[in-house]
């Protein structure tokens, strides 16, 4: 069956080396215990040059945490200077990725079929996908964020089978509230998450996927606000970026959720 905990993501972009990765961790598992893993999946996402540190940290101390990448190359091998391949990140025990975050579309161009050649070599290869989708705010403005929305996720989840989906995680994230301290209102994320589900359940034929899919929400969550968005039935956890560089803040995100 598939996870149903809520997901907590702590995305930490470009930001801690190793050395700083590992104190961040190894205070983060002072401020957690037994309960909190149980109740809510913590997922770390450091840098390509930090994943080793972590895994390695996670292992020797049987830390409840799971392992996720920010990023990855849709190709296994080949002469791709600069990538990383999901089976460099298997090997690492890195369990989820997150694709098709804002930043990589805004910043770097990827379109949706990137997004989509990358999702499925993430479930190639027994990873679980991060999928990320939001509107920028002229789209939001001009009314234009189910059909954005929309779109997205029936490209991104385009020739990954049912099982596969079911078991992936989809973070709505406006890009207009990405790193402004602006978030969009727990009736409105939870408005977008319903949308989310009816598109997937659309796309498998109600396969039961869109209820089971956990569904995030992304966009300036500190530990303020975290329990209004915790607390719409259509939202099943955060991923969250600058409050997670503070293992106290993402600490009490945790608890919250």
């Amino acid at each position: 069956m598939p996870d149903r905990r809520p997901i907590i993501a702590a995305n930490w972009k470009m930001f801690k080396t190793h050395l700083e990765a590992i104190q961040a961790v190894q205070k983060l598992s002072y401020l957690l215990d037994a309960t909190d893993a149980e109740r809510v999946e913590v997922v770390i996402c450091p840098s390509f040059t930090s994943l080793r540190s972590v895994q390695t940290l996670i292992d020797s101390d049987r830390l409840a945490y799971g392992l996720g990448a920010q990023d990855v190359s849709p190709k296994d091998e080949g002469a791709f200077t600069g990538e990383v391949s999901p089976l460099m990140l298997a090997a690492l025990k890195v369990d989820h990725v997150i694709v098709g975050h804002s930043e990589r579309r805004q910043l770097f161009g990827e379109d949706d079929a990137t997004v989509n050649a990358k999702a499925r070599a993430v479930v190639a290869h027994g990873m679980t996908p991060i999928v990320c989708v939001g509107e920028t705010l002229e789209e939001r403005d001009a009314g234009g964020t189910e059909s954005k929305v929309r779109e997205q996720i029936t490209r991104a989840f385009d020739g990954i089978a049912a099982e596969a989906a079911r078991t992936a995680v989809v973070a709505y994230e406006p890009i207009w509230a990405i790193g402004t301290g602006r978030n969009a209102e727990p009736a409105d994320a939870g408005h977008v998450v319903e949308l989310i589900r009816g598109t997937l359940a659309t796309t498998y034929g109600d396969d039961g996927v869109g209820r089971e899919v956990r569904v995030q929400y992304g966009g300036s969550v500190k530990p303020g606000n975290i329990r209004g968005f915790m607390a719409h039935p259509e939202i099943d956890g955060a991923l969250v970026g600058g409050a997670s560089l503070d293992p106290e803040d993402f600490a009490l995100i945790v608890k919250s959720a």
